[in-house]
């Protein structure tokens, strides 16, 4: 050690410095500092020192120094550097902040990186640190419709009834349509995933129909009845009620949930539900396709089997999406429904007040 410095070991820094260097998941330059203290304090010379760990004198006498002065918790603690990269202005920050939040000049629809550095004067990865900084994704766009439905509240509590509560002796079902499934095969076939490849498939496709997927969520069990359909009229709709009407068990009641698609108030549809009393419609509010159950069995449908499915024919496609629902429903689980209504109907409330004060 240096001249003026004198180096005292307790007991208990002893026995935490020794666990610290017997630690095999111990950091390394933790390890090697406790070993340049323990030498130290038992009297080993620096030149032996740093033949032993294999460090400069330099750094021999600086943690020497800094156990001295700070004790065990010192060894843990790295001196700061500060940036070589000096701090923009805050004024410059300011102003990038500020012009993102205002529309980009010319015919571009949104800021990028590159066009908000040029316009700023500094490089991109300092805008990309603002804009990270300041939570700014000019890049992203979310979508969104609020309901003008006048029965918004009234149609919303009443469908988050059915969900949290359910009548006893009766089923809930979410029903929906999905409509224009197209059975797509690809140019050529696509290579599989493998290790630093990612798997493949062609850009364009061939057309070889569609069909519709009617399909109805059982609110207490998760599991779903569905039927493929040429088309998506009320005369399907009808034959999907009657397979429906033959499926659940005589004497219970049937709550239907769906949307206001035209097809399922056609005069018709009314005509059968007046000849079917145990069938009872719960109409979702307008642009509130999120409120049905469904749709998000229909997002999995899409996501996990139809996006990159390779169907040569419509048969093959509507055999693919049968299958699909054998092994949903081998596997499903009672829908939860847990978002408050008094929350989002005071969300609704304040995106019509922010729409009526832009516009």
């Amino acid at each position: 050690m240096r001249t003026g410095i004198s180096l005292t070991v307790s007991a208990e820094d002893r026995r935490r410095l020794l666990t610290l260097v017997k630690d095999r998941n111990a950091p390394q330059k933790h390890v090697w500092r406790g070993q340049i203290v323990l030498l130290t304090a038992d009297g080993v010379g620096t030149n032996e020192i740093m033949r032993r760990t294999g460090k400069s004198k330099t750094c021999v006498w600086r943690w020497q120094e800094r156990f001295a002065s700070e004790g065990y918790e010192g060894l843990a603690r790295d001196k700061t550097r500060p940036s070589r990269v000096k701090p923009l202005a805050d004024d410059i920050v300011a102003r990038i902040v500020a012009l993102t939040l205002d529309p980009p000049p010319g015919e571009t629809t949104h800021w990028t990186g590159a066009l908000m550095a040029k316009a700023s004067g500094v490089c991109v990865s300092s805008v990309q640190r603002i804009w990270r900084k300041h939570g700014l994704q000019p890049h992203r766009m979310r979508q969104f419709k609020l309901s003008n439905d006048p029965k918004f509240v009234e149609k919303l509590r009443d469908v988050v009834g059915l969900y949290v509560d359910p009548p006893a002796h009766a089923i809930v079902l979410s029903f929906d349509e999905k409509s224009q499934i197209q059975a797509l095969d690809r140019t050529q076939p696509g290579l599989p995933l493998k290790k630093g490849r990612a798997g493949t498939m062609t850009h364009d496709y061939i057309r070889h129909g569609t069909t519709t997927l009617f399909a109805a969520m059982n609110i207490l069990d998760g599991t779903v009845m569905g039927q493929n359909m040429q088309r998506h009229r009320h005369q399907e709709f009808i034959r999907f009620l009657n397979a429906i009407d033959a499926k659940v068990p005589a004497g219970k009641m049937i709550h239907v949930i769906l949307d206001n698609y035209a097809a399922h108030k056609h005069p018709k549809v009314l005509q059968w539900l007046t000849r079917h009393e145990r069938f009872v419609f719960h109409f979702t509010p307008t642009s509130c396709s999120w409120l049905n159950a469904v749709e998000g069995f229909f997002a999995t449908l899409t996501k996990r089997r139809l996006k990159r499915g390779v169907f040569r024919s419509v048969v093959d496609l509507q055999a693919a999406i049968n299958r699909f629902l054998e092994e949903h429903n081998l596997q499903s689980a009672p829908f939860t429904w847990t978002a408050d209504p008094d929350k989002i109907i005071a969300a609704v409330r304040r995106g019509h007040q922010m729409l009526d004060s832009i516009h």
